[in-house]
């Protein structure tokens, strides 16, 4: 990757909290060569001390709330490819980036103050314990020693979430200006899924498009097919549509597409779910394989003049 430029979220010097780190990078080539950006929001492995020394047990929860090394899989892919790549180096634990910043459980939050209902109300996950910062994990309970201070939970909104979504959004429309149309696919990982009555097969991947919603309905019909073709069963934004991510970034009219990629981790990790297997190399190919499509299908829907003009 070494034709390409390397930008890194700035982060504040004076905050002791967060400590100075960077919590993303972005490796974009100048001319991008294919209309494509890949991020992976949930593979950021970064933990700093303060954070591990509030969890309960870091370990079991870092397996549970990481899409584990779907980042690499991401990488592999983007050096195959040239596809810009945008990766989270922020832990999921931290703040998770698939999530509105307003998407808070304030009962976790010291100094938090009365906040209005419509927060918990509103925000299913959040009341789950999945909201902007996990809360507890099913068959485990509370993730965390203590409450979080509203200081901290600000600087992570300020210096996590505020600049990846702006790397985020700068990058996808910068790739839309150069070929006139660009696509996200946001990697992420998910554990095995179960045979349910009724299924055929279990599905080893998962395209979600917020049911149409958030990209041409001929990006998702050719992820699917290319798929198949590779006799890699998949579905459709079952159990995964898609997320914050893809609402906050997606513009189908304005040339803007997003699409989520959910792939089984049995795929490319070792039997404990820890560590890379050698189906990880042949998976990334076979991935490159599909980014490359999805590139041309979205360079023809640019030549075509497939979305509204911005005035519109």
């Amino acid at each position: 990757m070494d034709e390409r430029k390397n930008t890194v979220a700035d982060s504040a010097k004076d905050d002791s909290q967060i400590g100075g780190a960077a919590f993303h990078s972005l490796f974009a080539p100048k001319k991008p060569p294919i209309p494509i950006l890949i991020a992976a929001p949930h593979g950021g492995r970064d933990y700093p001390a303060h954070v591990l020394e509030q969890m309960r047990e870091p370990a079991f929860s870092q397996l549970r709330l990481e899409d584990r090394l779907i980042d690499e899989i991401a990488q592999m892919v983007a050096q195959q490819t040239g596809a810009s790549l945008l990766m989270a180096k922020a832990p999921r634990a931290m703040l998770d980036l698939n999530r509105s910043k307003e998407d808070v459980d304030w009962e976790m939050i010291i100094g938090a103050g009365k906040k209005p209902m419509l927060h918990s109300q509103a925000n299913r996950r959040a009341r789950s314990g999945l909201g902007l910062i996990p809360r507890r994990l099913p068959n485990f309970g509370e993730i965390w020693r203590g409450k979080i201070p509203l200081a901290e939970l600000n600087a992570r909104i300020d210096h996590i979430h505020g600049p990846y979504h702006s790397a985020l959004s700068k990058e996808l429309g910068r790739i839309r200006d150069h070929w006139g149309a660009a696509l996200l696919v946001d990697f992420h990982s998910m554990p095995p899924l179960k045979k349910r009555y009724g299924m055929d097969h279990i599905a080893r991947f998962v395209i979600g498009d917020r049911f149409g919603a958030s990209c041409d309905d001929r990006l998702s019909a050719r992820a699917l097919n290319f798929l198949d073709r590779q006799r890699s069963p998949a579905s459709h934004n079952r159990p995964y549509s898609g997320g914050y991510v893809l609402d906050a970034h997606a513009g189908p009219t304005r040339g803007l597409h997003a699409m989520q990629l959910e792939v089984c981790r049995s795929l490319y990790l070792d039997d404990s779910m820890a560590e890379l297997s050698d189906g990880a190399k042949p998976l990334a190919k076979m991935l490159a394989g599909m980014v490359r499509e999805l590139g041309a299908v979205t360079a023809r829907l640019a030549e075509g003049g497939n979305f509204a003009q911005a005035a519109e």
